[in-house]
């Protein structure tokens, strides 16, 4: 059976509050993450910091926002939410099919 890969968005709410870690290390960090499912970026968006529609918490009322394009296996996105999802620098995840 061949593998055949597919086009994918992804689009991350990145969360560094309190940490030294600025959004370009978290990126590369995500990349790296992406690079484990067998995923290949393809190209990086930062969109910057943008305010909440619905804020949830009064002290986390907007985000950085960056947007990966990657290739990879049907698999990649489920397990790029699975490998994301304990990580404490992403708060939120979006996978589409591009």
């Amino acid at each position: 059976m061949s593998s055949t890969n597919r086009n994918y968005r992804a689009t991350f709410i990145l969360d560094n509050r309190g940490k030294e870690d600025s959004v370009d290390q978290i990126v590369e960090g995500v990349k790296a993450v992406i690079a484990e499912v067998s995923g290949s970026v393809t190209a990086v968006e930062n969109i910057g910091r943008k305010d909440f529609a619905r804020v949830t918490d009064a002290k986390f009322p907007a985000a950085s926002y960056v947007q990966i394009d990657f290739s990879g296996p049907a698999s990649a996105p489920s397990a790029l939410r699975e490998r994301l999802r304990l990580n404490q620098n992403v708060y939120r995840t979006l996978v589409q099919s591009a």
